[in-house]
């Protein structure tokens, strides 16, 4: 049996992906800090699916030690695709962060995505139809105002998954390695950005997408052979294109 692994999995774009990804009949592993909202997931997929194996794993993976913990507890199963959707941002001037927010922030939008992608490029590299997709923003490729700290961390999840993919691609490895990059999208994120019970984003940005559409654009980025899936701020439109960041290999200048 083969598994798709989904952090950040209780609510927004990875509960919708694990429910899009049960539709393809894949078996799932799902982790987020909520269990209560796992198990629910949990439920509501077999409910549709019932002979899809679902694991789910409680854990804070802000927490240094949790992270390699959780990825050593898989070890038993076999893992087709790993989906690092687990993050959130920050809203305020950096000179009135709260700073162990932004501590968070950064281990688990940073130190957290990059143990976890490469002990699954460790162990999965060169198994023929593996895939690791990280979710960053469309900040990682536009600093906003207010949220710059958020940015600079959406910025190196970019930078550093397409980077990984021009590096596994020069190796000649069989996995795929990808980038989403959703624009504004009605979830949890405003809210615990803001540090607010209740926000919504309508009547506030003009267009928007739902956490439905954009797990509809993560199956359009598994499937297609492009590197980077981003919505056009201006648009709205979901494009599949090529890295943005450029890229130099001091060894093949030529």
């Amino acid at each position: 049996m083969k598994y798709t692994v989904i952090t950040g999995a209780s609510s927004g774009i990875g509960y919708e992906s694990a429910r899009a990804f049960a539709e393809r009949g894949k078996n799932l592993i799902l982790v987020a800090r909520r269990g209560d909202k796992l198990e629910e997931l949990k439920q509501t997929i077999h409910a549709d699916y019932p002979d899809l194996d679902i694991i789910v794993k409680t854990s804070d993976l802000t927490l240094a030690e949790n992270v390699s913990a959780f990825y050593e507890s898989l070890q038993d199963y076999a893992i087709e695709t790993w989906i690092n959707n687990a993050g959130f941002g920050n809203f305020d001037p950096i000179s009135g962060q709260n700073l162990t927010k932004i501590q968070s922030l950064i281990r688990l939008n940073i130190e957290a995505l990059t143990v976890l992608s490469t002990l699954y490029v460790r162990d999965y590299a060169n198994v023929e139809g593996t895939q690791l997709i990280n979710v960053s923003s469309g900040a990682g490729y536009t600093i906003v105002a207010d949220a710059v700290t958020y940015c600079a961390s959406k910025f190196y999840v970019s930078a550093f998954t397409e980077g990984l993919a021009h590096e596994l691609k020069s190796q000649g490895a069989k996995m795929q390695v990808k980038v989403l990059a959703p624009a504004a999208t009605e979830t949890e994120f405003a809210q615990r950005a803001r540090d607010e019970d209740t926000f919504t984003l309508e009547g506030v940005m003009p267009k928007y997408h739902t956490a439905e559409e954009m797990a509809s654009f993560m199956l359009d980025l598994y499937d297609g052979d492009k590197i980077l899936g981003i919505v056009d701020t201006k648009t709205y439109t979901f494009n599949l294109v090529d890295p943005i960041y450029p890229y130099i290999d001091p060894l093949n200048l030529n």
